[in-house]
This record gives structure tokens, sequence and C-alpha cells, in this order.
């Protein structure tokens, strides 16, 4: 019986998978729930209205209600992952720690959530609430990315190396550290512009600065992580990374060019909400990206041990 309740390495990173995808679609329905105007929707917290657990028929209402229904999915998710992670055999306390990092900083969310609400939409606390999520999704990118490689004392196929040397591993930390910073820089833009998350008759407090100027602020700065971010890919194909850290930062020089494009068409055509949305799918997505390229270039790697090329004419030994 014991037996049945296992889970195998195969299995736990299928459910760790799962986890993510998760965490990035309920940014995309937070990001949703503000380009709606449908922030204050459920006005009270954990209630949604008047003592009402349920929300009424409303049309913000509900987008806030389905949003507060997936954080209690994603909920129960991290939490399987921390049950699978105990019942996974190898054993591997890595990636219990992991998992349970992932139920903290989803209890954070639901506490900071609640008190964006009771706050009314105080941009300060939005822009943490994201923040938070980004951090979540890098939890869950690492936690992925560890399931799949090979469990301590398992390592029967050679001996085990650094994927890269050199400058490359400060490169990739540079650009993961300059990636956090344009996120940031994003939520200062959005705390300033015009989707505050509120919708007709609802005062919300915005950040005092030009929008205009932060916008420029932030686009700088994505303009610096993509000359990093090429400056890094190359370097990788040129010092002969893995074929795995190649084909990562061919897709994140794709997904962030595209992210790059669709920044400048929103903030060309009045931030349009549509758009708006996109780009935060976008943002969380980029975020992914440059974590996994990243940890492909420095997490160890095994390699066949292959034999040495002998000189021409050297006899070969003979074994007894």
């Amino acid at each position: 019986m014991r037996d049945r309740l296992t889970i195998s390495p195969a299995g736990y990173r299928r459910v760790t998978f799962l986890v993510l995808l998760a965490l990035g679609f309920i940014v995309v329905t937070g990001g949703a729930v503000r380009v709606t105007g449908s922030g204050l929707g459920c006005p009270d917290w954990p209630t949604c209205a008047e003592g009402r657990i349920v929300a009424p028929l409303e049309y913000h209402a509900l987008i806030e209600f389905v949003n507060r229904m997936v954080t209690g999915t994603v909920s129960i998710m991290v939490i399987v992952a921390v049950l699978a992670a105990l019942r996974r055999r190898p054993y591997r306390r890595d990636l219990v720690w992991l998992a349970g990092g992932l139920v903290l900083g989803v209890i954070g969310q639901i506490v900071l959530g609640g008190l964006v609400v009771l706050f009314h939409l105080y941009p300060p606390l939005v822009m943490g609430h994201f923040v938070l999520s980004m951090v979540l999704v890098a939890n869950a990118v690492v936690l992925h990315h560890r399931a799949g490689q090979p469990d301590a004392g398992l390592r029967d196929t050679g001996p085990v190396v650094q994927a890269v040397a050199g400058e490359l591993r400060p490169l990739s930390s540079w650009l993961v550290a300059w990636a956090g910073v344009v996120l940031f820089l994003g939520t200062v833009v959005t705390g300033s512009g015009p989707h505050a998350g509120n919708h007709e008759g609802q005062f919300v407090e915005r950040l005092p600065f030009a929008v205009r100027d932060v916008a420029r602020l932030h686009g700088l700065a994505v303009w610096i992580l993509l000359a990093l971010a090429l400056y890094t890919v190359w370097r990788a194909y040129r010092d002969g990374a893995p074929a795995e850290a190649q084909r990562r930062g061919a897709v994140l020089l794709a997904v962030l060019c595209a992210q790059g494009a669709i920044g400048y068409i929103q903030y060309f055509n009045d931030v349009p909400a549509p758009l708006v949305a996109v780009h935060i799918a976008g943002a969380t997505a980029l975020w992914a990206c440059v974590l996994r390229f990243r940890l492909a270039l420095v997490s160890p790697t095994e390699m066949t041990a292959a034999p040495s090329p002998r000189p021409a004419g050297t006899p070969v030994p003979h074994r007894a």
C-alpha cells in the first residue's frame, strides 16, 4: 500500500510543471482584474461584500471573485506539491524545501491581496502583490528545474561537471538581476498609469509620477536588458554552452523582443486594456525565460566520460 502512495521523479516533475503553469495563470487573472476595473468588485476581505462569501451576479464582482477562486485552487496545488515531494522516491530534501517555499509565498499573497482590497488598491501594495508573484514564479521555475536534475547518489552515467565556466556565470547573474529591475520599473509605470484596477466612481490613489517619464525610464531599462541578453546568449554560443542553454537563450531573445514590441505598441496607442493584459502575461513569460536560461548555464550536468584519443601506433592495453 505504501508503494502505491509514492511518486516517481518523472511524475513529480509533471506536478511541478502544473504548479508553474498555475502560478503564471494567476498573474494573468490578476491582470484581468486590473484592466477590467474589477479590483474593488469585492470590496471586503475575506468575504466579498456585506458578509457574503459568494459574489453577487455583477460583472466586476464576479471577475474579482473568480480571481479569488483561482487563488484557492493554486493554494491546493502548492500543498499537493509539498505532499508529493514528501512521497517522491528517491526522497529529495531540496525539493521539499522549495515546495514549502511556494506554500509560504501563496499564504503571503493571500494576506497581501486582502490588504490591497482593504486599502483600496494602494499602489505600493499592488506593486508588492505583483513582485511577490514574480518571486513565486521564480521559486516554481527553480523547483521544476531541480526536479529534472539527477538524484544525488544515482549519477552513474559519468562525472558531474559545471555547464559553463568563466564570465558566463556572472553574466547570467547580472541578466537575472537586471530583469528584476525591469519588472519593478514596470510596476512603477502601472502604478502611475490609467489602469488602477477600479471602475467608474471609485477613487484610487496613484503614484506621483508622470507616466511619460517613468515609461521612458522603463523603456531604457528594457533596451539595456536586450543588450545584456544579446551579449550573454552570444557568449553562450561562442563558448560552447550546452545545447539546452543555447536553445533557451534563443527563446529568451524571441520573448524579449516580442515583449518590447508590445510595450511600445501599447504606449503609442494610449495603453489599451487588452494590450496591458498581454504585456502582464509577457512579463511573466519573460521572467521565466530569463531564469530558465540562467539555470541551464549554471546547473551541473552529467557527461559520459569519453576515451582519450591514443597516438597512432600505441598498443591497446590487454586485460587479463
